[in-house]
Formats: structure tokens, sequence, C-alpha cells
């Protein structure tokens, strides 16, 4: 089997809905991320054999296999192929995790992971309007809403409204602190707006939360319920790509590779509690590893809502100051496709400032299911 390395990564800024990047075409944002992505590593685009996309959303501007229209727009010779997939909420992450197979197989050297997800411009559940799921499917399971699953997480795991919010409240705090001392800087590609200016910070975090200002937000799935929009990711755009190769192939090319692939898992899950799968991929994706939740210095569990996290977190036992140390999706943004590589570009910065040896990323998806991959900094 060939090791697996990633040797750069990079994401646009992320915009919230109807904001900085509502005039930018989903396939045009992530060409320029695509684009940016190989001229950081300096690569000839040439050499890479498939850049395989995650993105939920596949209508509209986003239809038509985005990967490839995407790769073409940003300039790649016409023999680099492309293909989008969607696993929900995971699918840059399982993006990642096709790249490495094909990778660690020997069936090719060089391929890019990505995702994009413009929820302004081709709106959530796009792409099931019109569909209708099999009355065979109602019978054997209770299909709900996230919403409604993140409720019953919050009552399965006895967590209080005051608790969810604070931890909202937490993620504001660590984004806008990151943002302030320019964490963000170097894994941001600025991109270019209407009238010729540069986006380039991510405009979601909001500095005005308070506690009392999500105390009086009312609930959106339950009376007198506990997830708000406080307290849940917020909907969002962006763009996000990582370079994977074969180690023999970077250093080949005298590339420095920054970090190894050491494990991927992913797991099925309760489709009612739907947003679980997170804790079984993480137990599983260390023992693959080899590892235990001591051995991991950084995790990046996706805040799809805040149930979810602190969830995992009590049955994991993480310690909570290793968690989504600059800041989750409640308060950065959640661009459905772009979120997986999004994390893994925002943890592979932090590590290597903090210089962390393992970093593990999660993220559960509709429908129950959820990836988990756990990565190693190189020295």
């Amino acid at each position: 089997m060939n090791e697996v390395v990633i040797v750069e990564a990079i994401r646009s800024p992320i915009a919230k809905r109807n904001g900085g990047l509502k005039d930018i075409r989903p396939d045009d944002l992530l060409a320029d991320v695509l684009k940016g992505l190989v001229e950081r590593a300096n690569l000839d685009a040439a050499l890479i054999e498939d850049v395989v996309v995650g993105c939920v959303s596949q209508v509209s501007e986003q239809a038509g296999n985005i990967a490839r229209t995407a790769s073409l727009i940003a300039g790649f010779p016409i023999n680099v192929p492309g293909t989008t997939l969607d696993r929900q909420c995971g699918s840059s992450q399982q993006a990642l995790h096709f790249a490495s197979q094909a990778i660690q197989t020997g069936d090719m050297d060089i391929v890019i992971a990505a995702g994009v997800e413009s929820m302004s411009r081709v709106p959530m559940f796009s792409s099931l309007q019109g569909a209708k799921f099999s009355p065979k499917l109602f019978e054997k399971y209770e299909i709900i809403n996230q919403g409604e699953s993140a409720e019953r997480i919050a009552e399965k795991w006895k967590l209080t409204r005051d608790e969810l919010d604070l931890f909202a409240f937490t993620s504001h705090q660590k984004a806008i602190k990151a943002i302030k001392e320019g964490k963000f800087n170097d894994e941001i590609l600025p991109i270019q707006v209407t009238g010729g200016e540069t986006f380039h910070v991510d405009e979601v975090p909001r500095e005005d939360t308070t506690l009392e200002v999500l105390a009086k937000l009312k609930s959106s799935f339950r009376e007198n319920g506990l997830i708000h929009p406080g307290n849940s990711s917020a909907i969002s755009d962006g763009a996000s790509a990582v370079l994977l190769m074969s180690m023999k192939k970077a250093e080949e090319l005298n590339i420095k590779p920054r970090f190894k692939v050491v494990a991927k898992t992913v797991v099925g899950s309760d489709p009612t509690l739907m947003l679980t799968g997170v804790i079984p991929a993480t137990e599983k994706v260390l023992e693959k590893a080899g590892l235990t939740i001591d051995d991991i210095d950084h995790f990046e569990v996706n805040e799809a809502f805040a149930p979810v996290v602190s969830a995992w977190q009590k049955e994991t036992g993480a310690p909570i100051e290793k968690i989504n140390p600059n800041g989750g999706a409640i308060a950065l943004g959640h661009p459905l496709g772009a979120s997986g590589t999004r994390l893994f570009t925002t943890m592979m910065y932090e590590m290597e400032r903090t210089n962390a040896k393992f970093g593990l990323v999660t993220m559960c998806e509709g429908q129950g299911m959820a990836n988990a991959t756990i990565i190693e900094k190189l020295d």
C-alpha cells in the first residue's frame, strides 16, 4: 500500500447567506480555489489524475458534474478528469477518503479532494424538490428532520438549553479571536467579487453575540425546544480543496509533504437520531490507527448543531480545549459540501502552529452516517 500524504490545502473565506459571495457562481468559486491550490503547490496541473469534489445540492449552477466544469474553468488541461459526490454534509471528507484510497492502492499518484456549496444561489434542499421517498422506507424507520434529531440527542444526553447556548457562544468567541489574531489568513484564498473588490475574511462569526441574545431566540423545530438558529450551523457559501499525493511521487517531484493520512472510516448509524454517527466513527478510526483518544492533539467535529458535539464529547471524553479550538460551523458557517475539506484545512494550519502530531476530523451526515479521519503532521 502506498503512503498517502497531504501537500497543500486551501479554502475560500466563508460567507453568510446572501453575503460576500452571493454574486459568485459556485463553479467559478470552486475554480478559483482549485487554481489557487495548484499555484500554491507549484504543481503542473497536467499531473493531476483526478479531482473529486463533494457537493450536496447538485442542481442549477451546481449541476452537471461541478468537479469537471470547475476544473476546466480553472484552466486545468482537458486530460484532468473530475467527479462529484454526495455523502451529505461529509461529502468533501468522503472525497478525501476516495482520493486517499486511489493513491493508497496505486491506481493514482496525485488527486485533489475538494468541496463547494453556494447556499445563497442553490438553496438547501433544492435537489429534493419533487422527490418522494419510498413508503417502504417509512415502514422501516421513523424519518424526521435533522433539527428534530438534534432535539432528541439533547434529550438523550440530558443537555440543557443553557449548555447548548454556552457552546454556541464559545464557538463565536473562539472564531472571532482567531480572526483577530490572523490565524485564518494563510489558509484563505482571497476571492475577487463584483466591482473588483476582494473578499478575504470569514463573515459569519458575530462579535455581538451574547448569552442573553441567544437566550431570546425562538426555537426552530419544537415549541419551547432547545434548538434555534443560534446554536445551529450557519447557512453559508464556500469552497475548499486539499492536494494529496503518494509519498513516492512527492519525493520524486521534490515537494515536501505536510501531513500523512493515517486512518479513515465511514459508518452508518441510526437514521432517526441521524447525527450520532460521529461517536462510533471516532471509535472505529482510532482502532484502525492503533491510537486512543488521548493520543489526539486536535479534534475538528463539525458543529451541525450544538448537541452533536456535546454528546460526542461526553461519550469520547475528549478534552474540550482540543475540540474546534478556532471555532466551528456554528460560528464560521457550514457550506455543506465544502465543510469536510475546510475542516482539514483549518486543522492543518493550526496543528503546524502548535506543533501538534495527530489530528482527527469527524462529520455527522444526513440519513445516519459519519466519516472520521486521522492525519499526522510530518516533520
